[in-house]
């Protein structure tokens, strides 16, 4: 495959992927977040991938009465969106690059996306675990 987002020289072939941050404002006035989870996009694999993790002890000492389940519920719907198949809706038929430009588009809700970063991998799935535990954990 000669895919101009394949960097060659090592062990194996690195793709170029992209991130962002899933953060949880909840409070939007007050502009303070909590890390809950990544999403990564790699081209080349055509991967797209969301690992979330809430750290409810961190969310309540922001905002005593945020609603956790909504929460929640939103985080599982970004993974959803992301493994795709039947769970992702509409969503379902549309590739992984427009799934995940529409997960990091900017948004005024409690769930929202950092901005976007890139980095090289081998393996998206487990560059999606790492990013989790090195970002939200």
């Amino acid at each position: 495959m000669n895919d101009r987002h394949i960097i060659k020289g090592g062990p194996r072939d690195r793709h170029v992927y992209e991130y962002a941050v899933l953060r949880v404002v909840p409070r939007i006035e007050r502009g303070e977040c909590v890390n809950a989870g990544v999403l990564v996009y790699c081209r080349a694999e055509a991967y797209v991938g969301a690992r979330t993790h809430l750290d409810e002890t961190r969310l309540l000492a922001l905002d005593p009465r945020a609603d956790v389940a909504g929460v929640r519920a939103a985080l599982r719907a970004v993974e959803s969106l992301c493994a795709g198949g039947s769970a992702a809706g509409q969503a379902a038929s549309d590739d992984p690059g427009r799934r995940f430009r529409w997960l990091v588009a900017p948004r005024s809700t409690i769930v929202q996306p950092g901005p976007v970063h890139t980095g090289l991998t081998t393996d998206p799935a487990a560059e999606t675990e790492r990013l989790l535990d090195l970002l939200v954990r």
